[in-house]
């Protein structure tokens, strides 16, 4: 009876501090319209949503790899820099147009992540967590020192070649690019084709089983590490693709430029709920509009993003530490 009053007592908190953050908001939102006027606020929204976009992309790998084997593939954002050096040499070398570009980055990513599955992680398959948590961050750095070297891409910024002129829309003040158009489409696309594969394939099936219970789906006839080298796939392609959106937004791409993305876009899938596919989604479009209205809003912007970006995490953690949409992880024992 004890328990249960306190569970009460505990649930009435967090909705309390979950009315007062949404308030707090609410007023912040209210403030920033009329610091700089609609038309300023309505841009900074654009531009996050675009940015949220890209950042879902990458969640999504962190998400579906964990969902399944329970590791943090902090190798990830660096898979989304090659994504970008791949679709740049594609289009600066043999003059290929945005979807071929776009496709071959995909394919690229999706080679290397399978190789990388295959030497680094599955032979740990058994150890304990932190041994794959350590090697995939000796993977991320491997990548970026070997990606640096002359003889691969160089360790310069590079300037990076559109593939298409960039055409501006303003409607009502507020300018639409069609960049940003592209960057949405072809995420809502690649969710779509996502989504039909997690719910509708037999290949989803199998995904869902493993995630679920990997012995009972090894009984059952799955090949349980065919399905995890798909998932990793997967995701490397979702990396890839983003890695190649960020570069037509930002056209400036090196070898370190995967870190930063890479962390916040882990960072809103944890938000979101690691694991949950719809939290990671909902998580980077949050991590993409505090990005951009922090540095569009206040003093020195650029240097608080990344703060701002964690200190909601924590804030986050707080009050409910399984994410916005996920849920307690039962363990096996």
């Amino acid at each position: 009876m004890r328990i249960s009053i306190v569970n009460t007592s505990l649930r009435t908190v967090a909705w309390a501090l979950y009315a007062l953050l949404g308030a707090a908001i609410l007023y912040g939102l209210i403030f920033l319209v009329q610091l700089n006027g609609p038309v300023f606020f309505f841009q900074a929204v654009i531009d996050g949503l675009r940015l949220g976009f890209v950042y879902a992309l990458i969640a999504l790998g962190y998400t579906m790899v964990y969902g399944i084997v329970r590791l943090i593939n902090f190798a990830h954002g660096d898979v989304f820099m090659v994504g970008s050096f791949a679709s740049f040499y594609a289009i600066t070398r043999y003059g290929w147009g945005f979807v071929p570009a776009i496709v071959f980055a995909m394919a690229i990513c999706m080679l290397l992540n399978v190789v990388i599955e295959r030497i680094a992680y599955k032979p740990l398959r058994n150890a304990p967590r932190i041994a794959a948590l350590i090697t995939a961050i000796g993977v991320s750095f491997f990548l970026e020192n070997f990606t640096a070297l002359k003889f691969v891409f160089g360790a310069d910024f590079i300037t990076y070649s559109r593939p298409f002129d960039v055409v501006v829309w303003k409607i009502g003040g507020v300018q639409i690019t069609n960049i940003t158009v592209i960057i949405i489409g072809v995420t809502l696309l690649l969710l779509v084709v996502l989504w039909y594969v997690v719910n509708k394939t037999k290949i989803g099936t199998a995904m869902r089983a493993a995630s679920l219970d990997k012995d009972a789906a090894r009984l059952m006839g799955i090949n349980v590490d065919g399905i995890i080298s798909l998932t990793f796939a997967a995701g490397a392609a979702l990396a890839g693709a983003a890695g190649v959106l960020y570069a037509i937004a930002f056209p400036q791409i090196w070898t370190l430029m995967g870190i930063m993305p890479g962390l916040k876009a882990f960072v809103a899938a944890v938000l979101g709920g690691i694991g949950n596919i719809a939290g990671a989604f909902i998580g980077s479009l949050l991590m993409g509009e505090i990005d951009v209205l922090v540095v569009s809003f206040l003093p020195a912007g650029s240097r608080l993003r990344d703060l701002f970006a964690f200190l909601v995490l924590i804030i986050v953690f707080l009050v409910k530490p399984t994410g916005i949409l996920g849920e307690p992880q039962v363990e096996k024992v």
